[in-house]
């Protein structure tokens, strides 16, 4: 598994001794005006796409490189869809809250709500819905693993959701933002005894691949 704290503590992105940081500001100024108006459309997505293979695909650094590795598998089929462009946009969301030469970190796992101690995961017929940003990868390819094991996915935060899946990309100063509305509702459910369980995206992938 990737080691997500090496991996962005080196991120060339975000270390002021090796950026060009006009392309840098660029890319966060991008970021935050396309999700200015609170929705992304596919001429929006291909020009991010586009923009970034241009200026900074040669960075190869692990913080361009999923931003830019979700948008190809978004774009893959030629239609940005509705829920692909609402993970986009909360992905932009994110991203554009970061300050330059502040490097991205995994989420914190003391710093969430998650369930102590862990539950043990079940697979069939149980609800599993995701939020932030996977490191495995987009979440479409998340949500077909849970399927393939006979699990569901849920529509929105509610009773029926067994497993509310935190994702391990992201930074402090986003859990109270797009995707803190979901782990708040999450909590007050599981604090007024509905069964659902906020687990991390370390302990989703350990389950999975044990």
């Amino acid at each position: 598994m990737v080691d997500l704290y090496q991996e962005f503590e080196n991120s060339r992105f975000f270390h002021k001794a090796r950026i060009d940081r006009r392309s840098a500001d660029a890319l966060l100024g991008i970021t935050s005006g396309l999700a200015a108006d609170g929705k992304i459309n596919q001429l929006e997505a291909e020009f991010l796409k586009t923009w970034i293979e241009t200026h900074l695909i040669h960075l190869e650094d692990p913080v361009v490189n999923i931003l830019y590795q979700r948008l190809t598998s978004m774009l893959s089929d030629g239609v940005l869809d509705e829920e692909e462009s609402a993970e986009l946009l909360e992905m932009l969301r994110q991203f554009g809250g970061v300050t330059v030469g502040v490097p991205l970190r995994a989420t914190s796992a003391t710093s969430l709500p998650l369930n102590d101690p862990v539950p043990t995961l079940n697979w069939l017929d149980q609800v599993f819905l995701f939020t932030g940003i996977m490191a495995y990868g987009p979440r479409k390819e998340c949500e077909s693993l849970v399927i393939e094991r006979g699990g569901l996915i849920g529509n929105s935060v509610s009773k029926k959701v067994h497993f509310l899946v935190i994702g391990s990309v992201g930074n402090e100063q986003w859990l109270h933002s797009s995707y803190g509305t979901k782990i708040k509702k999450a909590v007050e459910l599981r604090n007024s005894g509905a069964p659902i369980a906020i687990i991390s995206e370390t302990h989703w992938q350990k389950v999975l691949f044990d």
